[in-house]
């Protein structure tokens, strides 16, 4: 599922770059915030009852932009930030007859949004804030960022320089902003200044881009209500001054959420995990998730991301072509045989509903169902393969291969030859991307280019860790 070429983005960097709420908000910006003063963030907070580490700063850093610096050395277990339950913003969907006419609107158009874009429902609140002259949340929204680096901003040659298939989800969003647009206007067409949501501003596809990209790149989910399976519900909310802490996999603090977000007395802590010295970041872990969810909801590349993945597609005439350059001996990917597609089935490979998708890299290095199928079809020996379960077939361990080494090395070496054909697909090389990097080009083409550079990286990395093993088995297979 890669992508050589790309079309022109639905929303241009000029279209999407300010938010156009203007009667009452002034939008004279400075470089980082949309205001060129705003409200001092740490002295609110602890206006408003919560309570903030007196070693900890908001600092203005050239890479990491604002964030939340120490100013002194901080301990192990130390409580960095506390905000009391009222102090972060979160949706709150309206319900009953006694809801004001705003926000039943509100409510309306939070229903038009499909799940995966929870964000925006977030950000109709957020816009709603920022719309008021006496918002409670000012002080937060007013220290936010005027822009975004998200890939919906980029502009169209630099959606092209991602060369991927992340393509298409970035058009998505666009396109979705665009139709969400008119849906708001037609929804508040007719409404009163007095009950209109965002009294009676102008809401527009820009609007709506700032503030679903504001949410997706700085809420977080915590525990809401638990659910009968055991599991909790989860409430997506914007935690002034938590969400200027920067992202890392190995961090220095955590969040603690104290009671479930339905409580009236729940709080939300950063706690110090280890000693934080002198002029050093505070970082949370945002979660183990590819630089694809890390560009587009974060709009940052993390380099030698050990969770990134490269997507396929599986099709059987692509293995054909992968093994034949492997140079294994004509396995049945293309046609195989009865009791073959029986577990393709399962694998949910093969069938109306299957699901094509599968992942090279990550912790697993190859997507088990991937593995799985390639294994199966590899081998002749029917009978040894219904002795093992699916889930042993789908795991690259350290041992004894399932199905033996023949195979194993057969199907190791079919999927470094897909790699290969992976890394062809890209029309620049990792040399060339190294010397884009050198230039002087815009964050966009720099965002871009690095998020190319590092899936090229890690199809390497697949390739070198994938023949290692296929050394090693080849020397046992030797040795025996």
């Amino acid at each position: 599922m890669l992508a050589s070429s790309a079309s022109k983005p639905f929303l241009s960097t000029a279209s999407l770059r300010l938010l156009s709420l203007t009667r009452r908000r002034s939008l004279t910006c400075s470089a980082n915030r949309i205001v060129a003063h705003p409200p001092d963030l740490v002295r609110w907070v602890r206006r408003e009852g919560g309570s903030v580490h007196p070693d900890l700063t908001i600092s203005d850093d050239s890479e990491l932009g604002l964030s939340v610096f120490s100013t002194g050395e901080i301990s192990a277990g130390s409580e960095l930030i506390d905000l009391p339950s009222h102090l972060p913003l979160r949706w709150n969907p309206p319900a009953g007859p006694t809801s004001d006419k705003d926000d039943s609107l509100l409510a309306q158009l939070a229903q038009q949004i499909p799940e995966e874009l929870w964000a925006m429902r977030l950000g109709l609140r957020l816009l709603q804030e920022r719309a008021k002259d006496d918002s409670f949340w000012w002080p937060y929204v007013s220290n936010l960022p005027e822009t975004f680096t998200v890939p919906i901003f980029f502009s169209g040659e630099d959606i092209k320089n991602l060369q991927y298939a992340l393509l298409h989800q970035v058009n998505l969003r666009c396109r979705f902003l665009f139709n969400f647009e008119k849906q708001v206007k037609t929804l508040l067409n007719d409404t009163s200044q007095k009950n209109h949501p965002f009294g009676g501003q102008d809401v527009n596809s820009a609007s709506l881009g700032w503030a679903m990209s504001a949410v997706s790149s700085r809420a977080f989910r915590l525990h809401g209500k638990a659910l009968p399976n055991g599991s909790h519900e989860e409430v997506p909310m914007l935690l002034p001054l938590i969400d200027m802490c920067n992202h890392s996999f190995t961090p220095n603090a955590s969040i603690v959420q104290e009671r479930d977000a339905s409580s009236p007395n729940m709080s939300v802590k950063v706690v110090a995990d280890k000693q934080i010295e002198q002029n050093t970041p505070v970082t949370l872990n945002y979660g183990r998730l590819s630089n694809d969810l890390f560009l587009l909801d974060y709009g940052f590349v993390v380099p030698s991301n050990p969770y990134d993945q490269v997507e396929l597609r599986y099709d059987g005439t692509l293995l054909d072509a992968a093994s034949m350059a492997a140079g294994v001996s004509s396995p049945n990917f293309s046609s195989p045989a009865t009791w073959q597609q029986d577990i393709l089935c399962k694998l949910n490979l093969l069938g109306d509903n299957a699901l094509l998708k599968v992942t090279l890299g990550g912790p697993e290095l190859i997507d088990g169902r991937l593995l799985a199928a390639l294994r199966v079809l590899i081998s002749s020996d029917k009978e040894l393969v219904q002795k093992h379960s699916l889930d042993t077939l789908m795991v690259l361990g350290n041992g004894d291969p399932p199905l033996g080494s023949s195979v194993e090395v057969a199907a190791l070496r079919t999927v470094i030859a897909l790699s290969v054909i992976s890394l062809e697909h890209f029309p620049t090389k990792i040399m060339q991307d190294e010397s884009v990097l050198k230039g002087d080009v815009s964050s966009a083409t720099q965002l871009a280019v690095q998020f190319r550079m590092q899936k090229k990286l890690m199809l390497v990395d697949v390739t070198r860790k994938l023949s290692q093993r296929v050394k090693m088995l080849s020397k046992e297979k030797s040795t025996a």
